[in-house]
Order: structure tokens, then C-alpha cells, then sequence
């Protein structure tokens, strides 16, 4: 509060005229010059007694006014200006001017900021309120009331909280770093995954083909995202519970990896196991490279420990690949040549297609594959063979068509994580067909196909056609192409009910997207 230090300024104003009226020389009932009498010879200057008192009377009058004036003067000129601070509704004290509650302030703020660096420091003084007031000689009694507001003002940080599935991974310092740290990563699977509208010459082959039948041509990133719902919201807390950017990302990427062991059992096969542990077939190809042909009997233990970080980046990838396509064979028959005699006419030429592939990858790991478009380029030349003239029952004619309708690979012929598929697994309609004429070789179970059904088509080719439910011929027939030989399953070593199915050509396993 406003003090003053004279309680009576007025007592000083009438001492004030007492001495001034003295010393013009007001002295009892005479008022003589201040220069009279100061000289040889001069007269003393006498004032009627008559006239006397009003001449006293007029000039105390001009002394009042003259001392009002000065009073006013002295009194404004002594007054000081200062305001009431009130936090919250409560009074704390005076100060001389509002600025130097607002210069404590950011010298506070400035000094929590350099105490924490990197992170939003938020001052709570309260709801803060000034009233004006003046007092004569006032003193407020700013440096207590600054010091007792900057005792109350209090501090604290806002962070972002990042959940995952509700669970709390970290609490990032902003908003900005929540969302850096989330796009780097996707960004690690995303830029591992493809090359944006790369042409030729990329090493990165994502299906299993290899060797001289197939050019990349391009792989292009279609969509990247995290599976998992990602949440994040502002925070008040305290400052050391913030989340470094590094460790936040460490949180979200590296995850555990407890050692998982599996033992197989009856009726198991590899796409069984990876489906029932929702991770994808090559981390088990991976893990246990003693594999071959997807062979696993009961008893085998299996390595199935994978990386099981917070969040799943799946990527979906378009690739296009060029792919040969093997040459059909047009055979003549010719009655004047012996019975089991050809000749080569034409020699064949290999054509080409554009085949273009969905990949859906999660955390790297490719999850699933399929042909969405085929294009061709070039048309094979077919292979002109003049026969003998004598017709032989069940002899193809090269030319091979699917043996399902409507079908869609699940997993295609070649080299996979450093093994072979001698086929494509293909999902379709259920009715299995000859994929050309043919005699039939063997129908029965063999071992990791269960039930199968091998075409011998006379021709240098024969087809496999493997994990059906049933079959409709039986060895010795002849079937001519589209004929229908046996029923889609899943018997043997399967991953689901599909079709596996073979073009070998003199013993060696042929990719049969080549021929089809």
C-alpha cells in the first residue's frame, strides 16, 4: 500500500506563509521597506493607521494564493502512480508498473528453458490483475511483492504421449517429433521395399524367379502404413519424464524377440504353421534352412523366433517383371513317316510378358503375392514338328491352358530364401482339368503332394498335379485337354486348400507361367 510520509501538509503551508510574511517585514502595526533605513537620510516610510489593515489584509490574500499555487504544484508534482496486484482474485502487494511483473516472468521462462532445453516448458502464474492508484509521496513495495509472485508461479512441460493400442510406448517433447519419429518408421520399411518408378536393372527380386527368364522392369511403393492404431495426445508433466526422439523410435521399432520353438505335428506343412503364428513362411525359411521342398514330417522342431516390435509397417509394392514365355510346339502328322519318327520344321522362338505383381510386405517380411495383370509382348513362335502318320492316343499338343478357372497364384515357381518351388500354388475353382492331352501316369499319393496326378503328354512334357481331395482317372487313361481329373484339397504337405501344379519338361522343372 501507498504510504505518505506527512499526515498534515497544510501545517507545513501555514509555516510556510508565517516566514514569508516575516521576511517582506510585517512587524507589529508597521511595514517598512526591506530597504528602508539601510541609507543616510531617508525617511522611514509611515503608513496611516487607518489604511494599515487593509493593506495587510490584501497582501496575506496574495500570499494565500500565491501559497495555493505552490501547494498544488508541490503536491502533484509529489504524487506517485502505482498499482495493486491481484493473483487469482487475491491481493499480494504494489508495484510500480505491471511491466515489471512481465519482465519476472520471462526471466523465469528463459531460465526453466535453458534448465531443460529441448522441451516446452509452460509457466503457470495464475490469473494475474492490476488496479491503478495514486498516493502523495507513495513508495509500493514492488520488490516484495515480485518476490513473493515468483514463489508461486509454478512450472511444468507439455509433451505428446504416443499409445499404441492404448499402451503408453513414450512421451515425445512436441507434436513435430511424435510425427518425425512415426514417419521414420515407415520410412525404414518403406525405402527397403522399393525404389519409386525405378526402370531396369534393379538386383531386388521379390518373387522367387531367377536366371535369364525374368527382367525387373519396375517396382513401385503403392502404400505404406502402420497396421496398429497409433494414438497421440498433449500432456502436462514433468520434464523428466519426456522421451528422447532416439529412444522414442527404439521403443517402436526394436520390440522383443523371445526364442519361439515349435514341434510339428500330424497334418502340419509350412504355410499351416506361419498362419497359425500370423508370421510370414519365409521367417521360418529363415530361422531353419535345413528345409527343402517345404518338406517337414512330425517331430521336426522348428525355430519360429521373430522380432515383435510395437508396430507393424505394411507396405503394399506393384512389381513388374518381364518373363519369357516358352514357345509352343506344333506337331504335323505326316503318313508317310514311320511310327515314332519327327522331323523339326521350324524352330520356335521364345516371346515375352509383362507381369505385374501385388506384394504385401509387414516389417519387411513378405505376407502375401499376386498377379493382378499380364501384357504380352512379344508372341512366342511356335516349334513345327512333322510325326509320324500313325496316331498315338494321348500325345499333347504343347500348348497348355490352366488347369482351373478363374486362377489366382499364391505362390509362384523358382528360388525362394535359398529354395526351390518346382511350381505355382494356384486358388481357383475347385475342378482340376488336364492341361492338355495326355496319358495318365501315376494317380495315388506321394509323399508331401498327398494326392496326385501326373500327365505324361508324350511330348517330351509331363504336369503335376498335387494335394488334391480326390481324382477321377486312374492310371493307363487317356484324357484329352480340359478333361476334368480330380477335385482342389488340401492332403499331403498343403498350405491350405490349393493346387500345386508341375510342367516338366524331360525331367527338369519348367516355370509354368512360360507356358500357360
Amino acid at each position: 500500500m501507498a504510504v505518505f510520509r506527512d499526515k498534515n501538509p497544510l501545517r507545513k503551508v501555514g509555516q510556510w506563509l508565517h516566514t514569508g510574511i516575516r521576511k517582506l517585514g510585517f512587524k507589529g502595526t508597521n511595514l517598512q521597506s526591506k530597504t528602508a533605513g539601510s541609507t543616510a537620510g531617508s525617511r522611514p516610510l509611515t503608513v496611516s493607521r487607518g489604511r494599515k489593515p487593509y493593506i495587510i489584509a490584501g497582501s496575506a490574500l496574495a500570499l494565500l494564493a500565491i501559497a495555493g499555487f505552490g501547494t498544488q504544484q508541490y503536491i502533484s508534482s509529489n504524487t506517485v502512480d502505482y498499482y495493486h496486484v491481484y493473483r487469482d482474485g487475491q491481493e499480494i502487494g504494489t508495484i510500480s508498473n505491471p511491466q515489471q511483473v512481465e519482465d519476472l516472468l520471462a526471466e523465469k521462462q528463459k531460465q526453466v528453458e535453458q534448465a531443460n532445453p529441448g522441451i516446452q516448458m509452460v509457466l503457470a502464474a495464475g490469473k494475474l490483475e492490476y488496479t491503478e492508484s495514486s498516493g502523495f509521496k507513495a513508495v509500493p513495495n514492488s520488490e516484495e511483492t515480485l518476490e513473493k509472485l515468483g514463489g508461486l508461479v509454478k512450472t511444468h512441460a507439455v509433451g505428446v504421449e504416443v499409445r499404441v493400442e492404448g499402451k503408453l510406448i513414450g512421451i515425445a517433447p512436441d507434436s513435430e517429433t511424435a510425427e518425425r519419429v512415426l514417419e521414420k518408421v515407415q520410412a525404414q520399411y518403406a525405402s527397403a521395399s522399393a525404389a519409386k518408378s525405378s526402370k531396369g536393372g534393379l538386383q531386388v527380386k521379390a518373387l522367387s524367379f531367377g536366371g535369364d527368364t525374368v527382367t525387373v522392369e519396375s517396382k513401385e511403393l503403392k502404400k505404406v502404413e502402420i497396421v496398429e492404431n497409433v494414438a497421440t495426445a498433449n500432456i502436462d508433466i514433468s520434464p523428466d519424464r519426456i522421451t528422447a526422439e532416439d529412444e522414442l523410435f527404439k521403443r517402436l521399432t526394436k520390440g522383443t524377440n523371445k526364442p519361439t520353438k515349435y514341434t510339428v505335428q500330424e497334418g502340419d506343412c509350412v504355410g499351416c504353421i506361419a498362419s497359425k503364428f500370423d508370421i510370414s513362411r519365409q521367417v521360418i525359411y529363415q530361422n531353419n534352412p535345413w528345409i527343402e521342398d517345404d518338406i517337414i514330417k512330425v517331430g521336426d522342431v522348428l525355430d519360429l523366433t521373430v522380432i515383435q516390435p510395437a508396430v507393424t509397417v505394411q507396405t503394399e509394392e506393384e512389381l513388374k517383371e518381364t518373363e519369357k514365355v516358352e514357345p509352343p510346339v506344333t506337331v504335323q502328322k505326316n503318313e508317310e513317316m514311320r511310327a515314332g519318327e519327327s522331323k523339326v520344321i521350324t524352330e520356335g522362338k521364345p516371346g515375352k510378358k509383362l507381369v505385374t505383381y501385388k506384394l504385401v510386405k509387414q516389417n519387411g517380411y513378405l505376407m502375401s503375392e499376386e498377379i493382378v495383370n499380364e501384357e504380352v509382348i512379344e508372341a512366342a513362335i511356335p516349334s513345327i514338328i512333322v510325326k509320324g502318320t500313325k496316331v498315338i492316343r494321348g500325345e499333347g499338343s504343347g500348348k497348355f491352358s490352366w488347369p482351373v478357372s478363374n486362377a489366382k497364384i499364391s505362390s509362384s515357381f523358382g528360388k525362394r530364401w535359398g529354395r526351390q518351388h518346382k511350381g505355382l500354388d494356384i486358388l481357383g475353382s475347385k475342378t482340376i482339368k488336364a492341361s492338355d492331352e495326355a496319358v495318365v501316369e501315376f494317380a495315388g499319393q506321394k509323399s508331401g503332394y498327398g494326392n496326385v496326378v501326373i500327365l505324361d503328354h508324350k511330348n517330351g512334357y509331363k504336369t503335376l498335379y498335387g494335394h488334391l481331395s480326390s481324382f477321377t482317372v486312374s492310371q493307363g487313361e487317356i484324357v484329352e485337354k480340359g478333361d476334368q481329373i480330380g477335385v482342389m484339397g488340401n492332403t499331403g504337405r498343403s498350405t491350405g486348400t490349393h493346387l500345386h501344379f508341375e510342367i516338366i519338361k524331360n525331367g527338369t522343372s519348367e516355370n509354368p507361367l512360360s507356358y500357360l
